[in-house]
């Protein structure tokens, strides 16, 4: 019998890049490790010494993972990963809004796309640093990926985390059944969409006062201020938050996940990323998820969106 010619096949293993090796970058490159989102975390930063520090400490740990390895690299290794996460900027302090941050963030941000240079074409790039809506549509701008869907921001996934936590210990239940989202600016002029909200498919408002709901919106709002007044810093929701999004990119999963992305006709906002739902698969944002929102939360939508604009507009 005549052999057949056999093509080896050549898999590639899974690279991410974390670029910001500060409280969130590490973070989530803990929680990565942990549960081996990649064969290998590429940990980059402006100062090789807390770069070098960092990549000791998480290698020494992956002996209880199934991550591959942990090594520390420059701005052009983003050239050939599967996934880019930014976190590098300046942080919040106490006292400070996020929007605060935008002139110094933007200028980092944009250098930072300049010395990655070109990516390859199936790379998708998430934001994380603050002011991420406005980070996330000049990284969009500024990136020329086939996909303009393949650039993104994290969004108001940690808002909408911190909501369905605060309702499920108000009403004792699983946070896994509660359901719903936090819209708008990650950010002071965020809101709940509570039209939509429920838990196990029963509506919210018929499980808790307007009262009670206000208290747990202000609640959920002010999250990031409380912590960041005791602790100086948020990092470890965020960081679980990112690895959700990488697992649903590198997965496929086309899991609904409320990101900051350009909504569109969906929402009738063009030129600015806000947090809204979108579909989540191995090319980013696949599909903006148009929610049946009340006119009041259009309203609010588009204010936020607005407000968004105009501080982008005086951006140096």
């Amino acid at each position: 019998m005549k052999k057949k010619n056999v093509v080896p096949c050549t898999v590639r293993e899974t690279r991410i890049a974390v670029v910001g090796t500060g409280m969130v970058g590490s973070s989530f490159a803990y929680a990565a490790m942990i549960k081996g989102l990649a064969a290998e975390l590429v940990l980059i930063d402006a100062s090789e010494e807390r770069e070098a520090g960092e990549v000791m400490d998480l290698a020494h740990g992956l002996i209880g993972t199934e991550t591959g390895k942990i090594t520390g690299g420059d701005f052009k290794d983003c050239g050939d990963v599967d996934i880019i996460i930014i976190t590098a900027g300046a942080a919040q302090k106490p006292g400070e809004t996020r929007l605060d941050l935008v002139n110094k963030n933007v200028k980092i941000l944009k250098s930072i796309i300049k010395k990655m240079g070109k990516l390859r074409p199936d790379t998708v790039v998430i934001v994380v640093s603050n002011p991420v809506d406005i980070l996330a549509y000049v990284a969009r701008e500024k990136i020329k990926q086939p996909n303009r869907g393949q650039v993104f921001g994290t969004g108001t996934a940690l808002d909408t985390s911190r909501l369905r936590y605060n309702i499920s210990q108000e009403l004792g239940v699983n946070l896994h059944n509660v359901h719903g989202y936090v819209l708008g600016e990650h950010g002071d002029s965020e809101f709940v969409a509570w039209s939509a909200v429920n838990v196990s498919s029963m509506p919210v408002k018929k499980l808790m006062s307007a009262k009670k709901m206000q208290a747990i919106e202000k609640k959920t709002r002010r999250a990031a201020y409380e912590i960041i007044q005791r602790k100086r810093a948020t990092y470890y929701g965020i960081g679980v938050v990112i690895t959700e999004i990488v697992e649903a990119v590198l997965n496929d999963k086309k899991m609904v996940m409320p990101v900051s992305t350009v909504p569109g006709s969906a929402y009738g906002i063009k030129d600015m990323s806000v947090g809204v739902p979108a579909v989540i698969g191995r090319s980013g944002v696949e599909k903006v998820w148009k929610m049946p929102l009340t006119m009041p939360e259009k309203a609010k939508l588009k204010k936020s969106a607005k407000l968004l604009k105009k501080i982008l507009k005086g951006v140096k």
